[in-house]
Protein backbone atom coordinates (compact mmCIF):
# COMPACT_ATOMS: atom_id res chain seq x y z
CA UNK A 1 0.00 0.00 0.00
CA UNK A 2 1.51 3.52 -1.05
CA UNK A 3 1.99 5.88 1.89
CA UNK A 4 -0.26 8.34 0.56
CA UNK A 5 -3.15 5.94 0.17
CA UNK A 6 -2.20 4.58 4.00
CA UNK A 7 -2.66 8.12 5.52
CA UNK A 8 -6.13 8.24 3.91
CA UNK A 9 -7.38 4.87 5.33
CA UNK A 10 -6.19 6.31 8.51
CA UNK A 11 -7.54 9.35 8.53
CA UNK A 12 -11.02 7.95 7.64
CA UNK A 13 -10.79 5.17 10.25
CA UNK A 14 -10.27 8.20 12.57
CA UNK A 15 -12.97 10.17 11.16
CA UNK A 16 -15.44 7.23 11.33
CA UNK A 17 -15.04 5.76 14.42
CA UNK A 18 -13.98 9.77 15.94
CA UNK A 19 -11.05 8.09 18.28
CA UNK A 20 -9.01 5.26 17.66
CA UNK A 21 -6.10 3.28 18.93
CA UNK A 22 -3.07 2.41 17.48
CA UNK A 23 -3.53 -0.82 18.13
CA UNK A 24 -6.41 -0.57 15.98
CA UNK A 25 -5.17 1.04 12.89
CA UNK A 26 -2.29 -1.58 12.95
CA UNK A 27 -4.76 -4.91 13.05
CA UNK A 28 -6.98 -3.05 9.84
CA UNK A 29 -4.42 -2.18 8.08
CA UNK A 30 -1.87 -4.95 8.74
CA UNK A 31 1.11 -2.36 9.67
CA UNK A 32 4.10 -1.96 12.30
CA UNK A 33 3.31 0.46 14.99
CA UNK A 34 5.92 2.29 14.24
CA UNK A 35 4.45 3.06 10.31
CA UNK A 36 1.16 4.18 12.10
CA UNK A 37 2.97 6.54 14.86
CA UNK A 38 4.91 8.36 11.99
CA UNK A 39 1.84 8.46 9.65
CA UNK A 40 -0.07 9.95 12.66
CA UNK A 41 2.30 12.41 13.16
CA UNK A 42 2.62 13.86 9.28
CA UNK A 43 -1.32 13.62 9.42
CA UNK A 44 -1.31 15.75 12.51
CA UNK A 45 1.10 18.32 11.57
CA UNK A 46 -1.30 18.41 8.06
CA UNK A 47 -4.18 19.49 10.82
CA UNK A 48 -5.79 16.43 9.76
CA UNK A 49 -6.61 14.85 12.84
CA UNK A 50 -5.04 15.08 16.79
CA UNK A 51 -2.77 12.71 18.18
CA UNK A 52 -3.43 11.34 21.57
CA UNK A 53 -1.33 9.04 23.62
CA UNK A 54 -1.75 5.45 21.96
CA UNK A 55 -4.39 7.12 19.21
CA UNK A 56 -5.67 10.06 17.59
CA UNK A 57 -9.11 11.25 17.34
CA UNK A 58 -11.17 13.85 14.69
CA UNK A 59 -11.06 17.56 15.04
CA UNK A 60 -14.16 17.05 15.39
CA UNK A 61 -14.10 15.57 19.40
CA UNK A 62 -17.41 16.21 20.52
CA UNK A 63 -19.89 13.18 20.88
CA UNK A 64 -22.48 12.20 18.14
CA UNK A 65 -26.11 13.31 19.50
CA UNK A 66 -28.46 10.86 21.85
CA UNK A 67 -30.44 9.83 18.77
CA UNK A 68 -27.71 9.16 16.93
CA UNK A 69 -26.08 7.05 20.12
CA UNK A 70 -29.10 5.33 20.95
CA UNK A 71 -29.02 4.03 17.32
CA UNK A 72 -25.79 2.61 17.96
CA UNK A 73 -25.44 -0.81 18.99
CA UNK A 74 -28.74 -1.05 21.04
CA UNK A 75 -28.95 -4.29 21.85
CA UNK A 76 -25.82 -4.70 23.48
CA UNK A 77 -26.48 -1.58 25.36
CA UNK A 78 -29.73 -2.95 26.24
CA UNK A 79 -27.47 -6.24 27.68
CA UNK A 80 -25.48 -3.84 29.56
CA UNK A 81 -28.24 -2.31 31.24
CA UNK A 82 -29.61 -5.60 32.34
CA UNK A 83 -26.48 -6.96 33.68
CA UNK A 84 -25.26 -3.93 35.42
CA UNK A 85 -28.80 -3.26 37.18
CA UNK A 86 -28.79 -7.00 38.15
CA UNK A 87 -26.16 -5.61 40.72
CA UNK A 88 -28.11 -3.15 42.50
CA UNK A 89 -31.23 -4.02 44.74
CA UNK A 90 -33.99 -2.45 45.96
CA UNK A 91 -33.28 0.20 48.73
CA UNK A 92 -29.87 1.62 47.55
CA UNK A 93 -28.58 4.52 47.09
CA UNK A 94 -27.73 5.04 43.38
CA UNK A 95 -25.60 8.03 41.53
CA UNK A 96 -26.75 7.65 37.93
CA UNK A 97 -24.58 9.63 35.05
CA UNK A 98 -25.80 10.83 31.66
CA UNK A 99 -25.87 9.02 28.65
CA UNK A 100 -27.14 6.20 26.48
CA UNK A 101 -25.91 3.22 27.91
CA UNK A 102 -26.73 4.55 31.60
CA UNK A 103 -29.95 5.30 30.30
CA UNK A 104 -30.17 1.31 29.58
CA UNK A 105 -29.22 0.92 33.12
CA UNK A 106 -32.14 3.03 34.59
CA UNK A 107 -34.33 1.67 32.04
CA UNK A 108 -33.90 -1.48 34.08
CA UNK A 109 -34.25 -0.43 37.45
CA UNK A 110 -37.86 0.85 36.80
CA UNK A 111 -38.81 -1.95 38.96
CA UNK A 112 -36.92 -1.26 42.15
CA UNK A 113 -38.51 0.01 45.02
CA UNK A 114 -36.98 2.41 47.53
CA UNK A 115 -34.19 3.86 45.73
CA UNK A 116 -32.51 6.56 46.14
CA UNK A 117 -31.17 8.22 43.41
CA UNK A 118 -28.53 11.23 42.59
CA UNK A 119 -28.13 11.90 38.87
CA UNK A 120 -27.14 14.75 36.22
CA UNK A 121 -29.67 12.88 33.66
CA UNK A 122 -32.85 14.79 33.27
CA UNK A 123 -34.65 11.17 31.38
CA UNK A 124 -33.04 9.09 34.51
CA UNK A 125 -34.95 11.23 36.81
CA UNK A 126 -38.54 11.59 35.08
CA UNK A 127 -37.93 7.96 34.69
CA UNK A 128 -37.33 6.85 38.30
CA UNK A 129 -39.10 9.73 40.18
CA UNK A 130 -42.21 9.55 41.48
CA UNK A 131 -42.70 5.81 41.61
CA UNK A 132 -42.36 2.61 43.91
CA UNK A 133 -41.24 5.06 47.07
CA UNK A 134 -38.14 5.97 44.63
CA UNK A 135 -36.25 9.76 46.33
CA UNK A 136 -34.15 11.54 43.33
CA UNK A 137 -32.14 14.08 43.20
CA UNK A 138 -31.13 16.17 40.06
CA UNK A 139 -27.95 17.52 39.95
CA UNK A 140 -28.04 21.53 39.27
CA UNK A 141 -25.87 22.91 36.99
CA UNK A 142 -26.08 24.00 33.13
CA UNK A 143 -28.86 21.48 31.14
CA UNK A 144 -25.94 20.19 27.71
CA UNK A 145 -29.26 19.31 25.20
CA UNK A 146 -26.33 17.07 23.12
CA UNK A 147 -26.46 14.76 26.51
CA UNK A 148 -29.39 15.63 28.12
CA UNK A 149 -27.58 16.12 31.27
CA UNK A 150 -26.57 18.86 33.91
CA UNK A 151 -22.69 19.55 33.92
CA UNK A 152 -20.39 22.36 35.48
CA UNK A 153 -19.46 23.58 38.82
CA UNK A 154 -22.76 23.23 40.07
CA UNK A 155 -23.05 19.43 39.47
CA UNK A 156 -19.52 19.19 41.46
CA UNK A 157 -20.85 20.71 44.56
CA UNK A 158 -23.68 19.53 44.94
CA UNK A 159 -22.74 16.00 44.54
CA UNK A 160 -19.71 16.43 46.98
CA UNK A 161 -22.54 16.26 49.55
CA UNK A 162 -23.51 12.60 48.54
CA UNK A 163 -22.45 9.31 49.66
CA UNK A 164 -23.92 5.93 47.63
CA UNK A 165 -23.95 2.52 47.98
CA UNK A 166 -23.45 2.30 43.53
CA UNK A 167 -22.44 4.82 40.82
CA UNK A 168 -22.88 4.04 37.45
CA UNK A 169 -20.73 5.76 34.55
CA UNK A 170 -20.71 5.33 31.05
CA UNK A 171 -17.57 6.24 29.14
CA UNK A 172 -16.44 8.29 26.33
CA UNK A 173 -13.37 5.58 25.47
CA UNK A 174 -11.45 2.91 27.14
CA UNK A 175 -8.25 2.96 25.86
CA UNK A 176 -5.55 0.17 24.94
CA UNK A 177 -3.62 1.37 28.29
CA UNK A 178 -6.73 1.21 30.19
CA UNK A 179 -7.53 5.02 30.86
CA UNK A 180 -11.40 5.63 30.76
CA UNK A 181 -11.55 9.11 28.65
CA UNK A 182 -14.38 11.62 27.97
CA UNK A 183 -14.93 14.25 25.44
CA UNK A 184 -15.30 17.71 28.16
CA UNK A 185 -13.65 18.05 31.26
CA UNK A 186 -16.67 19.30 32.83
CA UNK A 187 -18.00 15.68 31.73
CA UNK A 188 -14.31 13.65 33.62
CA UNK A 189 -14.60 15.96 35.87
CA UNK A 190 -18.03 14.90 37.10
CA UNK A 191 -17.66 11.08 36.34
CA UNK A 192 -14.50 11.04 38.35
CA UNK A 193 -16.28 12.43 41.25
CA UNK A 194 -19.07 9.74 40.38
CA UNK A 195 -16.72 6.73 40.70
CA UNK A 196 -15.63 8.28 43.94
CA UNK A 197 -18.32 9.17 46.04
CA UNK A 198 -20.06 5.17 45.71
CA UNK A 199 -18.98 2.11 47.82
CA UNK A 200 -19.08 0.07 44.45
CA UNK A 201 -18.57 1.95 40.92
CA UNK A 202 -19.91 0.30 37.94
CA UNK A 203 -18.78 1.70 34.29
CA UNK A 204 -20.84 0.48 31.28
CA UNK A 205 -19.00 0.57 28.13
CA UNK A 206 -19.97 -0.96 24.93
CA UNK A 207 -17.76 -2.66 23.07
CA UNK A 208 -16.88 0.17 20.64
CA UNK A 209 -15.64 2.29 23.27
CA UNK A 210 -13.02 -0.54 24.10
CA UNK A 211 -9.35 0.62 22.84
CA UNK A 212 -10.59 3.66 21.83
CA UNK A 213 -9.37 7.16 22.93
CA UNK A 214 -11.27 10.53 23.46
CA UNK A 215 -9.70 14.27 24.79
CA UNK A 216 -10.03 13.59 28.46
CA UNK A 217 -8.76 11.34 31.05
CA UNK A 218 -11.17 10.77 33.99
CA UNK A 219 -9.62 10.05 37.02
CA UNK A 220 -10.83 7.27 39.23
CA UNK A 221 -10.96 4.17 37.15
CA UNK A 222 -9.00 2.62 40.14
CA UNK A 223 -11.99 2.62 42.11
CA UNK A 224 -14.04 0.93 39.99
CA UNK A 225 -15.71 -2.55 40.73
CA UNK A 226 -17.29 -3.73 37.94
CA UNK A 227 -17.01 -2.86 34.21
CA UNK A 228 -20.12 -4.27 32.17
CA UNK A 229 -19.62 -4.34 28.57
CA UNK A 230 -21.44 -6.49 25.82
CA UNK A 231 -19.07 -8.90 24.21
CA UNK A 232 -15.42 -10.44 25.40
CA UNK A 233 -12.44 -7.76 25.32
CA UNK A 234 -9.85 -8.88 22.60
CA UNK A 235 -6.55 -10.28 23.98
CA UNK A 236 -4.74 -7.09 24.19
CA UNK A 237 -7.19 -5.15 25.87
CA UNK A 238 -8.12 -7.98 28.07
CA UNK A 239 -4.86 -8.10 29.37
CA UNK A 240 -4.76 -4.56 30.09
CA UNK A 241 -8.25 -4.97 31.68
CA UNK A 242 -6.25 -7.33 34.35
CA UNK A 243 -3.90 -5.03 35.56
CA UNK A 244 -7.24 -3.00 36.91
CA UNK A 245 -8.44 -3.86 40.07
CA UNK A 246 -11.47 -4.41 38.89
CA UNK A 247 -13.67 -7.20 37.34
CA UNK A 248 -15.33 -7.51 34.11
CA UNK A 249 -18.81 -8.91 33.33
CA UNK A 250 -19.93 -9.62 29.95
CA UNK A 251 -23.72 -8.90 29.21
CA UNK A 252 -24.96 -11.60 26.73
CA UNK A 253 -27.93 -10.58 24.63
CA UNK A 254 -30.58 -12.71 25.07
Amino acid sequence: MLAEQRKNEILQLVNAHRSISVLDIQQRLNVSRETVRRDLLELEEGQKLRRTHGGAIALQTSEPEMAVRFMTNPGGKRAIGIRAAQLIPDGATVILAGGTTVQCVSNELVGRRSLTVVTNCVASCLKLSGRNDNRVHLLGGELQPQNQATLGRESTQMLSNYSADFAVVGAGAISSQGELMDYSREEAELHGLMLQSAKTAIVVADRQKLGRVAPVRVQGLEKASFLVTDAEPERTMAKVLRRLPLQVLVARQG
